[in-house]
């Protein structure tokens, strides 16, 4: 991955729906060679998926929680699966593999504390997490 791909990635981050076309005229690239870096980072799995930001998300702070989750796997726990199992999952917003005592930080927003509580036990249950530490933001 060069320099390009990252500017590819943080275009994506900020609109997933870009074009090739709008993408290209920002990096100084063709079209084409646009969708060749973007469809090579989807093969290689950089890029694993797309979201769409509902309203909910951003236009309404008061609505439900927004937290950070240190997350640690089990010994052996194929981080990559993880990381991809998250993602799925439409409350995540986000997770980076991390240094330090937890594997991943996780970053989540939810209806309240019972829908908290639940995706806490699912990263437990079914994602593999042996340990989790919690923080809510306030702003």
């Amino acid at each position: 991955m060069d320099g390009t791909d990252r500017e590819i990635i943080d275009i994506l981050r900020v609109d997933g729906r870009s074009s090739f076309s709008a993408i290209g005229r920002r990096i100084g690239l063709s079209t084409n060679a646009t969708a060749a870096r973007v469809r090579r980072l989807e093969r290689d799995g950089v890029i694993i998926g797309y979201r769409a930001v509902l309203a909910s998300d951003t236009a309404d702070p008061a609505g439900g929680l927004e937290a950070f989750v240190d997350v640690r796997l089990g010994e052996g726990r194929d981080s990559e699966a993880f990381l991809a199992w998250a993602l799925r999952i439409p409350e995540i917003r986000d997770a980076v593999h991390v240094t330090g005592a937890y594997d991943y930080l996780v970053h989540l927003r939810v209806s309240g504390t019972p829908a908290l509580d639940r995706l806490l036990r699912t990263l437990k249950t079914d994602g593999g997490a042996t340990l989790t530490q919690t923080r809510l933001a306030l702003r």
